[in-house]
């Protein structure tokens, strides 16, 4: 369900006619996809002219826009004195634009990772004040408000972007705010800001859940005991309490760098071709039957992000110390006034802006049109339901699908990770490499998964002389299926390695087999682990959008396969935001079931 078909995918870029390398130097000696270094690539031996040619170019074009800038400087009346503020201006702007010419371009993997490196910095920027708040402060509500910061991990991706365009639209509530404040309107859609806000969405939080955690494990006697000798609070925070925070700030930055490396809805919904990741152009191609070429995308793409996943692996080995926090730091009352605390609420006012809007203004627009409060957009999804042909996209049968999915990736998914997990807490090197395997899914894409899935099981194979073909629903739960059993072993495996091994140990010496032990014993006692990364997995399954439009839309106009993350890629493609954000409003509404699920039942993501 996993190796083989992503193997699949991986051997199609080093095959042909043969096993050769040539696909993979033919990508990289491409311009289009490396930018600068493909000349380097496809000649080592003009490095060094080339780099003397780029130094000469870049010194040059720097000693102009600086003579540029010392003539207008030194000259004042040349132009007459009214305008030399502007030529100034005008000189300095040469010098940076000189500046940021001598950065060369590095083609499609460079600007996926420089987007990348740009989310990670706005996450950062809007996370770790949040961290913050949670670690230093108390105010009613503050263990909800650490809970929800779990809730965007599991937001379907495509109903987010809904929600921006919703939001950040030329006619969204962000615009209309501006205009009325005689403010000049932006557009933010299509844009690469907006594409970073968004990613900022998702991995905010999750910096602040990191950072804020290792706050709340600062030892409160190592600030005393700095303050006592002598150190200022300023002083204490930087030599003591930063020192410890940025292990955890590392973490959270790296974190943040793979999945945005990666992203795929989002970047494909807010940013189209026009600022296309390796992951969107991956899609493309497939989409344009050029297998080979998404084949050696898949290989470099899955290459870098296991890479940064081992470097993320050994620096949190590392840097894990597994020492409880004696005494931790007191919390201050956030309802104050002061200048800390109001810039705190302009802190707030932007997690509003970015955190609530979105959603907000797509339960909003699923609800108004230009005559004022409807239900048509509701009415309309109903109507389709019944009447939409096998060409058209059928909103209740995308509801129905999703479920029926969800509930497949449940049978499938958690079996799978109890017993992963239970083979990964086993002493010796065999579960340690279990542990490791079992999460390599979060490491590959899903439209790699999607792409090996199709020309494996929907395509067909031949295994000991028999054609095996397994498409249509099947597949699609082997995709979200693959996707979710690591969430099951995450929840589960903590439980299973903290068990008092001798409660099995006596059942075994009552007479229990071991199945016996198993059922009876220990996975009563995970139970909660089970339940959550059940409604994980279930959540997981219902906002799955990369491998499912890829497997959905392998029959072509046959929209029966349809889920509703799908559909509402679909009908963001129409004139009105109605119909995309009604349907947007029926997957929240559904992923907010299985969410409570997780707080009534398991209530482990609160960890």
């Amino acid at each position: 369900m996993f190796y083989y078909p992503v193997g699949t995918v991986l051997a199609e870029a080093v095959t042909d006619g043969g096993v050769t390398l040539a696909p993979i130097r033919d990508v990289l000696a491409d311009e289009f996809y490396t930018g600068a270094l493909a000349d380097a690539i496809r000649s080592p031996g003009s490095i060094p002219a080339g780099l003397a040619g780029w130094l000469l170019a870049s010194a040059s074009d720097i000693a102009n826009a600086l003579a540029v800038l010392v003539n207008a400087l030194v000259s004042p009346f040349d132009g007459g004195l009214e305008s030399w503020p502007g030529a100034v201006l005008g000189g300095i702007g040469g010098v940076l634009g000189a500046l940021a010419g001598v950065v060369p371009g590095f083609g499609l993997f460079g600007f996926t990772a420089w987007q990348a490196l740009c989310s990670t910095v706005a996450s950062l920027a809007l996370g770790l004040p949040g961290a913050y708040v949670l670690a230093r402060f108390e105010f009613p509500g503050r263990r909800t408000l650490e809970s929800l910061t779990a809730v965007p991990f599991v937001l379907p991706s495509i109903m987010v972007a809904v929600g921006f365009v919703a939001a950040f639209g030329v006619n969204g509530p962000l615009n209309r705010t501006l205009a009325a404040l005689g403010l000049p309107t932006v557009e933010l859609l299509f844009s690469l800001e907006i594409i970073i806000i968004a990613h900022a969405f998702y991995n905010a939080p999750l910096v602040t859940r990191i950072v804020a955690a290792a706050w709340e494990s600062v030892d409160a006697r190592a600030v005393e005991t700095a303050r006592s000798l002598g150190a200022s609070p300023t002083r204490a925070f930087r030599d003591v309490v930063v020192p410890q925070l940025l292990p955890a700030v590392a973490t959270g930055a790296l974190l943040t760098f793979i999945f945005t490396f990666m992203s795929f809805p989002i970047v494909l919904a807010l940013g189209g071709l026009e600022y296309a990741t390796v992951e969107v152009w991956l899609y493309n191609r497939v989409g344009q039957l050029d297998i080979q070429e998404a084949a050696v995308l898949a290989v470099l793409e899955t290459v870098i992000s296991l890479g940064l996943t081992y470097a993320y692996l050994r620096y949190e080995a590392a840097t894990s110390r597994g020492d409880r926090v004696g005494s931790p730091l007191d919390r201050d009352p956030l309802f104050r006034l002061d200048a800390k605390r109001v810039a705190l609420a302009g802190y707030g006012v932007v997690v509003a802006v970015v955190f609530l809007l979105p959603i907000v203004s797509m339960l909003a627009a699923s609800v108004t049109s230009p005559d004022g409060l409807t239900l048509r957009y509701y009415r309309f999804l109903l109507e389709r339901g019944a009447e939409a042909t096998s060409a058209q996209v059928s909103p209740t049968l995308a509801v129905r699908n999703s479920l029926l999915f969800g509930a497949g990736t449940l049978l499938v998914a958690v079996p799978m990770g109890v017993l992963l997990a239970l083979a990964s807490t086993r002493e010796g090197r065999l579960a340690r490499a279990v542990g490791v395997l079992s999460m390599a899914p979060f490491a590959v894409s899903g439209v790699v998964v999607g792409l090996g899935l199709l020309q494996t099981l929907v395509f067909g194979t031949t295994v000991l002389g028999r054609r095996i073909v397994v498409g249509g629903p099947l597949a699609i739960v082997a995709a979200h299926a693959v996707g979710a059993y690591p969430f099951v072993v995450r929840n589960v495996a903590p439980l299973l390695a903290g068990l008092d091994r001798r409660l099995v140990e006596s059942a075994r010496a009552l007479g229990a087999t071991r199945n016996r032990a198993l059922l009876d014993i220990e996975l009563p006692l995970v139970a909660p682990g089970i339940a959550a990364g059940a409604a994980f997995a279930f959540a997981i399954s219902i906002g799955e959008f990369d491998s499912t439009v890829l497997l959905a839309s392998a029959s072509g106009s046959d929209t029966s396969l349809y889920t509703m993350p799908v559909a509402v890629e679909r009908f963001l493609g129409k004139q009105t935001l109605g119909r995309p954000t009604a349907m947007g409003s029926v997957l929240l509404a559904v992923t907010a079931g299985a969410f409570i699920v997780i707080d009534r039942v398991g209530g482990r993501y609160r960890e």
